[in-house]
C-alpha cells in the first residue's frame, strides 16, 4: 500500500520538474528570438531571458533558477555554434554569477527588494562579471573596457529595470490571477 502523502509529494515534484522544464524551453526560445533582434552594438542584448530566470527563481528557488540558466546558456550556445567559444564563458559566468546575487538578494533582503530591485541587481552583476572577464581572458586593453563600460552598464540598467516589471507582472498574475481578471475593465 503506497503512502498517500508521498504520491503528493511525487505529484509535487514531477509537477515542478514539468514547470522548469516548460521555463527552460521558453528560455531556450527567447534566447534565440533575442539573438535576432538588432542592437546598436554586437554585444549588447536585452537580456530578456532574465525574466524567465529571475520569475523561475522567485517561485521556484535557487536550484531551479541555476537549471534554468545552465540550460539555456549551454543548448543556446549549442544553436548558435558559440559552444566553449568567448561568447559561451560571458554567457556562462554571466548568468551564473547575476541568478546567484538575485538568489542572495533575496535571502538576504526578502520582502524589502521587488522583482525590479533584483533584476536590476541581476543585470547589474551580470555585466561586471562579463566586463571584468572579458578583460581577464580576452580584451587586455583597460582602457577599452573603461570605454565601454558605462553603455554596456546604462542599457543593462535600462533593461534590467524593464525586464524586472515584466517579471513583476508575472509573478503578481501567477501568484493573484483572479484579481488581475477583476481589475480589467468590463466592455
Amino acid at each position: 500500500m503506497k503512502n498517500s502523502t508521498n504520491e503528493t509529494s511525487n505529484g509535487q515534484q514531477h509537477s515542478e520538474s514539468f514547470h522548469i522544464a516548460l521555463l527552460s524551453a521558453y528560455a531556450i526560445g527567447l534566447h534565440s528570438i533575442e539573438a535576432l533582434i538588432p542592437t546598436p552594438l554586437p554585444w549588447l542584448r536585452l537580456g530578456l531571458v532574465n525574466i524567465i530566470t529571475l520569475t523561475t527563481l522567485l517561485l521556484y528557488g535557487l536550484r531551479a533558477g541555476l537549471m534554468v540558466t545552465l540550460i539555456r546558456v549551454f543548448v543556446g550556445s549549442l544553436l548558435k555554434g558559440t559552444f566553449l567559444g568567448p561568447a559561451f564563458v560571458l554567457s556562462l559566468t554571466g548568468g551564473v554569477s547575476s541568478t546567484l546575487v538575485m538568489w542572495a538578494a533575496t535571502v538576504l533582503f526578502g520582502r524589502f527588494l521587488s522583482p525590479i530591485g533584483l533584476s536590476l541587481l541581476g543585470a547589474i552583476t551580470h555585466n561586471i562579471t562579463q566586463l571584468f572577464l572579458a578583460h581577464l581572458l580576452f580584451v587586455r586593453r583597460f582602457e577599452a573596457i573603461v570605454v565601454i563600460s558605462p553603455i554596456i552598464l546604462l542599457f543593462g540598467t535600462i533593461t534590467g529595470a524593464f525586464n524586472g516589471i515584466v517579471t513583476s507582472l508575472i509573478i503578481k498574475k501567477i501568484r493573484n490571477p483572479q484579481k488581475l481578471e477583476d481589475e480589467k475593465p468590463h466592455v
